[in-house]
C-alpha cells in the first residue's frame, strides 16, 4: 500500500471526494468485505457495494483476497493508499497555474506553487513506481515564531541569500548526468487549531 496517492484523474477525483465513498477509502486502510463494511458503517450492503465498484474501477481500492465458502464468494478489499490527495491536474485548464500570477507575495501564488508540486511529484512517483525506483526528495518541515514584522522580514532576506548562495555553489549546467531540482521555500501563518482562522498580521501590514 502508498503512503500517498496523487488523483489526477477527473472521473477518480468526483469517486473519491464523495464523503461515503471518502469514509470508505478510510475504512480500507485494512482489508475488509462489504458485509464487514456494511456492518461497521451501518449502511445497506447493496449501497457499499455500489459505493465499491465504483472505487475500484477507478482503481482507488483493489481486491486483498477471495475466498469462497460453500456457493458464496467473499471479496476483500484495501485501499491503494493510506491517503490521497487530489492534483490540480484533475480541475484541467482551470487549475491553477503560478505561471499565470504576477503578484508572487500572494498567497494565491503560494497555492499555485504548491500544487505544482503535488502534481509534478505525484507524476514522478507513479513513474518511479512503475520502474520499481526510489524517487529521491528532499522536505523541511519546522515553525518559527518571529517577535516582529522586522525581524521576520530580516529572516526571509537572509534565507534568501543563503538559498542563492547554495544554488550558485552546487548548480552546474553542464554536468554530464546532471539532473536539474525543483527548490520551493514556502512560509506562512500558522493557524492555533484546525478551522483557525490565522492571527491577524502584525501592525501596519497586511499580508506576508
Amino acid at each position: 500500500m502508498l503512503t500517498c496517492e496523487v488523483i489526477d484523474d477527473p472521473k477518480a477525483a468526483v469517486v473519491a471526494l464523495d464523503p461515503t465513498r471518502s469514509r470508505l477509502l478510510a475504512e480500507l486502510s485494512e482489508p475488509a468485505s462489504a458485509a464487514e463494511l456494511a456492518n461497521r458503517l451501518q449502511i445497506p450492503r447493496q449501497k457499499i457495494n455500489y459505493h465499491l465498484r465504483a472505487l475500484e474501477g477507478c482503481g482507488l481500492v483493489r481486491p486483498a483476497s477471495v475466498k469462497k465458502w460453500g456457493g458464496l464468494t467473499e471479496r476483500r478489499l484495501v485501499a491503494t493508499a493510506r491517503g490521497y490527495v487530489v492534483s490540480p491536474e484533475a480541475l484541467g485548464v482551470a487549475a491553477i497555474n503560478p505561471e499565470r500570477i504576477v503578484d508572487r507575495l500572494s498567497a494565491g501564488y503560494l497555492i499555485a506553487l504548491a500544487g505544482r508540486a503535488v502534481r509534478e511529484v505525484g507524476r514522478l512517483a507513479r513513474q518511479a513506481l512503475a520502474q520499481d525506483q526510489r524517487l529521491a526528495t528532499l522536505s523541511v518541515d519546522t515553525e518559527i515564531r518571529f517577535r516582529s514584522a522586522a525581524e521576520r522580514a530580516a529572516f526571509s532576506q537572509e534565507l534568501t541569500q543563503s538559498i542563492a548562495s547554495l544554488a550558485a555553489r552546487y548548480h552546474d549546467e553542464s554536468a554530464p548526468g546532471g539532473r536539474s531540482h525543483r527548490v520551493i521555500v514556502l512560509a506562512h501563518p500558522l493557524p492555533h487549531s484546525l478551522g483557525d482562522v490565522p492571527s491577524p498580521p502584525y501592525p501596519s501590514e497586511s499580508r506576508l
